[in-house]
């Protein structure tokens, strides 16, 4: 009976010491994860923020020394400038992944003070009057769900590699 309960006591150390590597391991995995899924939904929300393009089209008449004019002018030089908007597109942001609690949590939030308008959608007010509705992009939602696909996808990843790691 001896050697047995030295034999069990040697094993369920054993047993507590790759318990207790694996149970560092998991705990691990729930700050990685979040935090790949978030990033992947961060570059979506900004692929998918759309970005203004401000065209001017001018007429500049070669006899009257290139000041502008769009009125009288039938014949003349076409000019176009371009200028390309990207300021709500660049205000996407994620902090880091923190503890709170029992769990992590990282967020995904835009700084361009319209941001909400163009995601959900806003009415046209002319005269205070309501003239009509612009539909939302839902960009934001739309990067959610991408992210809770890749969370569900890099969870399976890490508890199959701690498996892999610890022999299960």
């Amino acid at each position: 009976m001896n050697n047995n309960y030295r034999a069990n006591q040697i094993a369920i150390k054993q047993f507590r010491k790759e318990l207790s590597a694996m149970m560092d391991d998991i705990g691990n995995i729930d700050r990685h994860v979040l935090s790949v899924a978030v990033n992947v939904g961060l570059a979506d929300v900004k692929r998918n923020t759309p970005v203004g393009n401000y065209s001017k089209s001018t007429f500049v008449d070669p006899d009257a020394d290139n000041k502008f004019n769009t009125k009288e002018i039938t014949v003349g030089i076409y000019r176009h400038t371009i200028k390309v908007g990207g300021f709500m597109r660049k205000s996407w942001s994620s902090p880091r992944v923190k503890r709170v609690g029992r769990g992590v949590e990282k967020g995904l939030f835009n700084s361009a003070g319209y941001s909400s308008f163009v995601n959900d959608g806003h009415r046209i007010v002319k005269n205070g009057v309501n003239i009509g509705f612009v539909k939302g992009k839902f960009m934001l939602e739309k990067a959610i769900h991408k992210v809770n696909k890749v969370m569900e996808s890099e969870f399976k990843k890490e508890v199959e590699r701690v498996n892999k790691e610890h022999d299960k």
